[in-house]
């Protein structure tokens, strides 16, 4: 699978992804102290979607803007406060009652930071780690790396903040990409093993992803949450059928809101009756 962020942007992976990112950076905007962002596969950071490969694919449309803009219906009012802090971001890049941008993981980290935090984004494709360092040039709050993701991941940690959320979300255009996920997050955690992880990846089959939960779960970290939204039952595993993110040392209540959003992101997001998600802990289930 070729997943090039910039064909999917604002996509129902997207909007999984992006709302639980919102809400991991405003938990640790609860705390004084000032934590970092890091971007492994960061893509160009902010999408034109009536233009370029994102008005090619439309996927959007069933996405971002199935939850916000003008065709929109408006969310349930007890789920507005948790979608908040997602459409501030896209609201930063939009005129009112429009939506014609769509900003990605380092855009939308961005708006949401404050200043004492710090941004770091790595994107190794040449032409969109130029369009990265365009984005970024004048913000002396964001560091541009083009290096590979994985290496980015190893050299990049710990944080001097000893705070801060690793967002790990590759392209998927190599086989064994779930395996290199799994090896990352082991490095990783070994050098920086307090920090928020979340790991994107698409799902075909289900049991493809259910090796690769059994070889994180191996692993003996703690605290390991996984959040899914299928939009369809896969009957075809050659389709992209759904979403997931694992997420380790999730913040706290952060298991909650997504149990309240994910039937949400369902109904609205799916393709029918057949859309289903699921929340489970591999490892450290709370009390």
């Amino acid at each position: 699978m070729n997943y090039r962020h910039a064909y999917h942007a604002g996509n129902f992976g997207d909007v999984l992804k992006h709302a639980t990112l919102a809400l991991v950076i405003e938990h640790l905007k609860q705390k004084p102290a000032p934590f970092r962002v890091i971007d492994t596969h960061a893509g160009v950071g902010l999408y034109e979607l009536d233009n370029g490969p994102a008005e090619k694919t439309e996927e959007w449309r069933q996405g971002i803007g199935r939850l916000y803009g003008p065709d929109a219906k408006p969310p349930p009012k007890e789920l507005v406060p948790l979608l908040a802090p997602y459409f501030a971001a896209v609201t930063a890049e939009n005129a009112p009652g429009e939506l014609r941008r769509y900003p990605g993981s380092p855009r939308l980290a961005r708006t949401l930071m404050r200043q004492q935090d710090r941004l770091i984004v790595n994107e190794l494709h040449p032409q969109d780690g130029l369009a990265l360092k365009e984005l970024f040039a004048r913000d002396a709050q964001t560091k541009v790396l083009q290096l590979d993701g994985w290496i980015a991941l190893k050299s990049l940690l710990p944080p001097k903040e000893r705070r801060g959320v690793i967002l790990v979300d590759p392209p998927y255009e190599q086989p064994g990409e779930l395996e290199r996920l799994a090896k990352g997050l082991r490095e990783a955690t070994s050098r920086f093993p307090t920090g928020i992880y979340l790991l994107w990846y698409p799902i075909k089959d289900p049991r493809v992803i259910e090796t690769f939960h059994k070889a994180v779960t191996a692993l003996n970290l703690q605290k390991l949450l996984v959040a899914e939204l299928m939009i369809r039952r896969p009957r075809d595993v050659t389709r992209l059928n759904g979403t997931g993110l694992l997420m380790l040392n999730p913040p706290y209540r952060l298991d909650g809101m997504l149990a309240a959003l994910l039937p949400f992101f369902a109904s609205r997001l799916g393709e029918g009756p057949d859309a289903s998600h699921r929340l489970i802990w591999l490892t450290g289930e709370p009390d």
